[in-house]
Protein backbone atom coordinates (compact mmCIF):
# COMPACT_ATOMS: atom_id res chain seq x y z
CA UNK A 1 0.00 0.00 0.00
CA UNK A 2 1.42 3.40 -0.87
CA UNK A 3 2.09 6.02 1.79
CA UNK A 4 -0.68 8.42 0.67
CA UNK A 5 -3.30 5.64 0.76
CA UNK A 6 -1.97 4.56 4.16
CA UNK A 7 -2.42 8.10 5.53
CA UNK A 8 -6.05 8.07 4.39
CA UNK A 9 -6.70 4.73 6.13
CA UNK A 10 -5.53 6.07 9.51
CA UNK A 11 -6.88 9.24 11.06
CA UNK A 12 -5.39 11.63 13.62
CA UNK A 13 -7.61 12.48 16.63
CA UNK A 14 -8.48 15.80 14.92
CA UNK A 15 -9.45 14.07 11.66
CA UNK A 16 -11.53 11.46 13.51
CA UNK A 17 -13.21 14.28 15.46
CA UNK A 18 -14.01 16.16 12.27
CA UNK A 19 -15.43 13.03 10.65
CA UNK A 20 -17.64 12.25 13.67
CA UNK A 21 -18.46 15.96 14.18
CA UNK A 22 -17.29 16.01 17.81
CA UNK A 23 -14.38 17.71 19.56
CA UNK A 24 -10.90 16.11 19.62
CA UNK A 25 -11.23 15.91 23.43
CA UNK A 26 -14.30 13.67 23.02
CA UNK A 27 -12.32 11.39 20.67
CA UNK A 28 -9.49 11.12 23.23
CA UNK A 29 -11.97 10.33 26.01
CA UNK A 30 -13.64 7.61 23.91
CA UNK A 31 -10.19 6.14 23.20
CA UNK A 32 -9.21 6.24 26.92
CA UNK A 33 -12.47 4.49 27.89
CA UNK A 34 -11.92 1.83 25.22
CA UNK A 35 -15.05 2.86 23.26
CA UNK A 36 -13.06 3.75 20.15
CA UNK A 37 -10.05 1.54 19.39
CA UNK A 38 -6.85 3.46 18.73
CA UNK A 39 -3.35 2.49 17.70
CA UNK A 40 -0.28 4.28 19.02
CA UNK A 41 2.54 5.39 16.73
CA UNK A 42 6.20 4.95 17.61
CA UNK A 43 6.12 8.63 18.65
CA UNK A 44 3.28 8.00 21.10
CA UNK A 45 0.47 9.57 19.02
CA UNK A 46 -2.97 7.99 18.65
CA UNK A 47 -4.18 6.98 15.21
CA UNK A 48 -7.61 5.61 14.37
CA UNK A 49 -8.39 3.16 11.60
CA UNK A 50 -10.92 4.75 9.25
CA UNK A 51 -12.73 1.38 9.12
CA UNK A 52 -13.08 1.29 12.94
CA UNK A 53 -14.28 4.92 13.04
CA UNK A 54 -16.90 4.13 10.37
CA UNK A 55 -18.04 1.03 12.28
CA UNK A 56 -18.22 3.07 15.52
CA UNK A 57 -20.44 5.64 13.72
CA UNK A 58 -22.74 2.96 12.22
CA UNK A 59 -23.23 1.32 15.63
CA UNK A 60 -24.29 4.67 17.11
CA UNK A 61 -26.41 5.86 14.19
CA UNK A 62 -24.00 8.67 13.26
CA UNK A 63 -24.22 9.57 9.55
CA UNK A 64 -20.70 10.06 8.29
CA UNK A 65 -19.39 12.06 5.43
CA UNK A 66 -17.74 9.48 3.16
CA UNK A 67 -20.50 6.90 3.12
CA UNK A 68 -22.39 7.64 -0.08
CA UNK A 69 -21.39 11.27 0.23
CA UNK A 70 -22.45 13.98 -2.13
CA UNK A 71 -20.78 17.39 -2.12
CA UNK A 72 -22.30 20.50 -3.67
CA UNK A 73 -19.81 23.30 -4.38
CA UNK A 74 -21.49 26.70 -4.74
CA UNK A 75 -19.20 29.46 -6.03
CA UNK A 76 -19.77 31.91 -8.89
CA UNK A 77 -16.03 31.90 -9.73
CA UNK A 78 -16.08 29.11 -12.33
CA UNK A 79 -12.32 28.56 -12.31
CA UNK A 80 -12.21 28.23 -8.51
CA UNK A 81 -15.30 26.01 -8.56
CA UNK A 82 -13.60 23.70 -11.10
CA UNK A 83 -10.44 23.62 -9.00
CA UNK A 84 -12.42 22.56 -5.90
CA UNK A 85 -14.22 19.87 -7.94
CA UNK A 86 -10.87 18.46 -9.05
CA UNK A 87 -9.43 18.62 -5.50
CA UNK A 88 -12.31 16.75 -3.88
CA UNK A 89 -12.56 14.31 -6.79
CA UNK A 90 -8.88 13.41 -6.43
CA UNK A 91 -8.77 13.28 -2.63
CA UNK A 92 -12.06 11.66 -1.59
CA UNK A 93 -12.73 8.24 -3.04
CA UNK A 94 -16.33 7.60 -4.07
CA UNK A 95 -17.44 11.19 -3.48
CA UNK A 96 -20.05 12.56 -5.87
CA UNK A 97 -19.32 16.24 -6.58
CA UNK A 98 -21.81 18.70 -8.06
CA UNK A 99 -21.40 22.40 -8.84
CA UNK A 100 -23.64 25.43 -8.76
CA UNK A 101 -22.65 28.96 -9.72
CA UNK A 102 -25.36 30.92 -7.89
CA UNK A 103 -27.86 30.56 -5.05
CA UNK A 104 -30.82 29.75 -7.31
CA UNK A 105 -28.98 26.88 -8.99
CA UNK A 106 -27.80 25.69 -5.56
CA UNK A 107 -31.41 25.36 -4.37
CA UNK A 108 -32.35 23.34 -7.43
CA UNK A 109 -29.33 21.01 -7.11
CA UNK A 110 -29.91 20.47 -3.38
CA UNK A 111 -33.40 19.15 -4.18
CA UNK A 112 -32.11 17.06 -7.10
CA UNK A 113 -28.97 15.51 -5.57
CA UNK A 114 -29.55 15.67 -1.78
CA UNK A 115 -25.93 16.55 -0.88
CA UNK A 116 -24.54 15.63 2.53
CA UNK A 117 -22.17 18.64 2.46
CA UNK A 118 -22.50 22.07 0.83
CA UNK A 119 -19.34 24.13 0.34
CA UNK A 120 -20.82 27.60 -0.04
CA UNK A 121 -19.37 30.93 -1.12
CA UNK A 122 -20.91 33.86 0.75
CA UNK A 123 -20.68 36.63 -1.85
CA UNK A 124 -22.70 35.67 -4.93
CA UNK A 125 -25.06 37.50 -7.27
CA UNK A 126 -28.78 37.07 -6.58
CA UNK A 127 -29.23 34.99 -3.44
CA UNK A 128 -26.11 35.26 -1.26
CA UNK A 129 -24.62 32.44 0.80
CA UNK A 130 -26.23 33.62 4.05
CA UNK A 131 -29.72 33.33 2.57
CA UNK A 132 -28.91 29.96 0.93
CA UNK A 133 -27.68 28.66 4.31
CA UNK A 134 -30.76 29.97 6.15
CA UNK A 135 -33.03 28.31 3.60
CA UNK A 136 -31.22 24.97 3.97
CA UNK A 137 -31.27 25.05 7.76
CA UNK A 138 -34.93 26.15 8.04
CA UNK A 139 -36.21 23.22 5.94
CA UNK A 140 -36.50 19.93 7.89
CA UNK A 141 -35.63 18.05 4.67
CA UNK A 142 -32.24 19.80 4.36
CA UNK A 143 -31.47 20.95 7.92
CA UNK A 144 -29.04 18.03 8.43
CA UNK A 145 -26.75 19.13 5.57
CA UNK A 146 -23.31 20.20 6.73
CA UNK A 147 -22.69 23.73 5.41
CA UNK A 148 -19.11 24.96 5.14
CA UNK A 149 -19.04 28.62 4.10
CA UNK A 150 -16.10 30.39 2.46
CA UNK A 151 -15.26 34.00 1.64
CA UNK A 152 -12.47 36.24 0.44
CA UNK A 153 -14.04 39.12 2.42
CA UNK A 154 -13.80 37.80 5.96
CA UNK A 155 -14.92 39.90 8.93
CA UNK A 156 -16.08 38.98 12.44
CA UNK A 157 -19.55 40.32 11.58
CA UNK A 158 -19.80 38.16 8.47
CA UNK A 159 -18.59 35.12 10.40
CA UNK A 160 -21.24 35.71 13.10
CA UNK A 161 -23.96 36.02 10.42
CA UNK A 162 -22.91 32.79 8.69
CA UNK A 163 -22.70 30.82 11.95
CA UNK A 164 -26.08 32.22 13.05
CA UNK A 165 -27.51 31.09 9.69
CA UNK A 166 -26.33 27.55 10.51
CA UNK A 167 -22.94 27.17 8.82
CA UNK A 168 -20.44 24.86 10.49
CA UNK A 169 -17.59 27.30 9.88
CA UNK A 170 -16.61 30.26 7.70
CA UNK A 171 -13.33 29.60 5.89
CA UNK A 172 -11.18 32.55 4.93
CA UNK A 173 -9.88 32.43 1.34
CA UNK A 174 -7.18 31.51 0.58
CA UNK A 175 -7.30 28.35 2.71
CA UNK A 176 -5.26 25.15 2.66
CA UNK A 177 -6.57 22.09 0.88
CA UNK A 178 -6.18 20.18 4.20
CA UNK A 179 -8.39 22.76 5.92
CA UNK A 180 -11.21 22.64 3.38
CA UNK A 181 -11.14 18.82 3.20
CA UNK A 182 -11.15 18.59 7.00
CA UNK A 183 -13.95 21.11 7.55
CA UNK A 184 -16.08 19.33 4.97
CA UNK A 185 -15.53 16.11 6.94
CA UNK A 186 -12.98 14.51 4.63
CA UNK A 187 -9.37 13.99 5.57
CA UNK A 188 -6.88 14.24 2.74
CA UNK A 189 -3.19 13.73 2.17
CA UNK A 190 -2.82 16.91 0.14
CA UNK A 191 -1.14 20.03 1.39
CA UNK A 192 -1.12 23.38 -0.33
CA UNK A 193 -3.03 26.60 -0.51
CA UNK A 194 -6.35 26.97 -2.28
CA UNK A 195 -6.76 30.47 -3.67
CA UNK A 196 -10.26 31.89 -4.06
Amino acid sequence: MNEAADRKDFLTPNQAASLLMVSPITIRQWAQKGLLEAQTTAGGHRRFSRQIVEQFARERGIELPGSGDRLLIVDDNRQFNSYLQALFGAEVEGLQVFSAFDGFEAGRLVQQHKPTVVLLDVMMPGIDGIEVCRNLKSDPETAHIRVVAMTGYHSPELENKMLAAGAQVLLRKPFSSEEVLGECGFSGATTGTVQG
